[in-house]
């Protein structure tokens, strides 16, 4: 699991070690991951992890096998935005956003599904920004993961590998709440059919839910977590 030292990240793998899962996660943030290992215990293996790169994914894949033995979930999670018109943001900005949230995903694919189980699932973290416009950069990217998991559950569903998408809306994390716009995030929400934020753990539920065989007939799917907003 990627981008999981932190945030909605760190409630995804407190969730999965609660159902009984190994978890290595990983993450750039590397005091907080060693935190959350230490306090988690021998079922987790935290690891310092640039997803940007091609070598960074096989070292991950290796110590995982050498740790815990084939892989039977990955959650690709890692991910960025840059609130910049695309009249300000420089190249480097757009291609650190392309990196992070688009490359990392077909690394992720690309190097762990040789090495996961028959019934394994992958599950992508998109956005509603993979359904609808936002900002330039972000949404190009969470568009783009909503394609790869189609083609790729095209791809290993001969393997017995399921790929969907998570599409969340706006969640009530310490970014969203500790932020600058926070009083603008509330009156938003109250834009939102359902009149409020998700929280993180129920965006987990449904990360759980596609990791689990209760899911096993799904794959090549978006699962929107946005309390009707894209429905208007």
């Amino acid at each position: 699991m990627t981008g999981a030292a932190s945030g909605m990240g760190e409630t995804h793998v407190r969730a999965f070690v609660e159902e009984g899962a190994k978890v290595v996660f990983t993450d750039i943030l590397e005091e907080e991951g060693k935190d959350l290992q230490k306090e988690l215990g021998d079922q987790t293996l935290f690891l310092v992890h640039d997803v940007r790169e091609a070598s960074a994914w096989e070292q991950v894949v290796e110590k995982t096998k050498e740790t815990f033995g084939p892989v039977d979930i990955l959650v690709n999670n890692a991910g960025i935005s840059v609130a910049k018109s695309m009249f300000d943001m420089s190249e480097e900005e757009y291609r650190r956003i392309f990196e992070i949230n688009q490359l990392s995903v077909f690394l992720g694919m690309k190097s762990v599904a040789p090495f996961m189980n028959e019934g394994g699932s992958i599950i992508n973290i998109s956005s509603i920004n993979g359904l609808v416009g936002g900002a330039v950069g972000y949404t190009d990217t969470k568009f783009a993961v909503r394609g790869m998991t189609k083609a790729a559950s095209v791809e290993l569903a001969h393997r017995g590998i399921r790929v969907n998408s998570v599409h969340p809306g706006v969640i009530e994390t310490p970014m969203v709440t500790e932020g600058d716009a926070v009083e603008q995030i509330k009156q938003f929400a109250q834009t939102i059919p359902m009149r409020r934020m998700a929280q993180p753990e129920e965006v987990t539920k449904m990360v759980v839910f596609l990791a689990s065989d209760d899911a096993s007939y799904s794959t090549g799917s978006e699962f929107i977590i946005d309390g009707g907003l894209t429905a208007n």
